[in-house]
């Protein structure tokens, strides 16, 4: 069970998340993790279409759902209506940030673009988390973590060889466009201390997608010629990739001349240090196909648990599978694993003062807060129940 976090440097910031998917959500929960009340509004029949990304499913909504929604509250709208973006408009005159991950344009298009809602309140932080940018011949197209892999170029650096490439395995441009949206939310409140005005934070799935090849594309830039794929081998570093063993496989990073020379001396390969085809880095990347071979008829011999032994203190570990990760002793102590409304779940990747930061709830189920919200803008009971006897508003208390 992961412990209530003191570290609460948002309390008293209000967010409002019109966002759906991954990104968006990503960055609004690391808010919520650092104390912003962040309340998520929803479409009333369908909720974030993340929800439906499964299975498997838990109380309201995916896994992945349940992965980037925590510590929120949720107020199911109908913005098409007039009274639904009313509602909206008046939750946002109260708030601190804005947060939308809408097709570029079509926020503007319907009066919650940046000019509209700032006028309406100055200190407004707002966040547009896009596709392709607001500008260019994409600019209207569509956006998901894969379409970007695939238009970045990150799949043609993934996989074997002489395989097509592949997807990384894990939504890693949605994730950290969320973290580049989060740290700069906080950048814009944190100037606002002092000039008492928000800003316009404005992240991509494209830039970001861009900046996690940033070394590569500018040897590209730099050469012309586009880098090719090399499995789980670093083109940059040798020996630094998985090696076969007896029984499964181990990740070796021998990322210096030291470290090379130490791993050559713990397998019983102490000549190869000595060889001045792979004296330096350099060399040893110069005369790769003959390096490895000797290195993986070695490692071959003996089994995964022998070796880890042997290489004590050089980097290395054995590839495992996720059942392996959440049984793993080393994960369990660093606390990221544990229990959030009775389902074990990952933790937040962030401590301070030797705490982790941590979620209050699970995420909310579609609606759940939808009368709690609109009666602290002041709406009656019998207002409320009228908005959601029309649909306007749906409740799920």
């Amino acid at each position: 069970m992961f412990g209530v976090m003191s570290f609460e440097p948002l309390r008293g910031i209000r967010v409002v998340d019109l966002t759906s998917s991954l990104a968006g959500p990503t960055c609004t929960e690391i808010l919520a993790a650092l104390g912003a009340e962040v309340i998520k509004v929803e479409h009333p029949g369908r909720g974030d279409e993340a929800r439906a990304w499964g299975p498997p499913f838990f109380d309201g909504g995916s896994v992945l759902f349940f992965a980037a929604n925590r510590s929120k509250r949720s107020l199911a709208l109908d913005l098409k209506e007039p009274r639904g973006r009313e509602a909206l408009l008046r939750l946002v005159d109260g708030a601190d940030v804005f947060a939308q991950s809408m097709r570029a344009g079509t926020a503007e298009r319907q009066g919650l673009g940046s000019s509209a809602l700032r006028a309406r309140n100055k200190r407004l932080v707002y966040c547009s988390i896009g596709a392709f940018g607001q500008a260019g011949p994409l600019a209207q197209q569509p956006g998901y973590d894969p379409l970007m892999q695939a238009f970045a170029g990150l799949i043609s650096i993934t996989g074997e060889a002489d395989r097509p490439g592949v997807r990384v395995g894990a939504s890693v441009v949605d994730i950290g466009t969320g973290v580049w949206a989060a740290l700069g939310v906080v950048a814009a409140l944190h100037e606002r201390t002092t000039t008492g005005i928000g800003r316009d934070v404005d992240v991509t799935l494209l830039d970001t997608a861009l900046s996690l090849v940033a070394y590569q594309l500018t040897a590209t830039l730099a050469s012309g010629v586009a880098p090719g794929r090399f499995g789980t081998a670093f083109p940059l570093i040798a020996p630094y990739e998985v090696f076969a063993t007896a029984d499964g496989e181990l990740m070796i990073a021998a990322a210096n001349d030291g470290l090379f020379r130490q791993f050559c001396e713990r397998i019983g390969l102490p000549a190869m240090a000595d060889d001045p085809r792979f004296a330096t880095n350099p060399d040893r990347l110069a005369h790769r196909d003959e390096l490895l071979p000797p290195i993986r008829a070695r490692l071959a011999e003996r089994p995964s648990g022998e070796w880890l032994q042997v290489l004590e203190g050089i980097p290395v570990t054995e590839v495992q599978d996720l059942a392996g990760v959440a049984r793993h002793e080393q994960v369990r102590a660093v606390g990221m694993v544990g229990e959030i409304g009775g389902v074990e779940t990952v933790g937040v990747p962030l401590r301070i003062d030797g705490e982790r930061l941590a979620h209050d709830t699970g995420p909310p189920t579609l609606g759940r807060h939808s009368a709690e919200v609109l009666a602290e803008l002041g709406y009656s009971d019998a207002e409320i129940a009228t908005l959601v006897a029309e649909g306007v508003v749906v409740s799920s208390t």
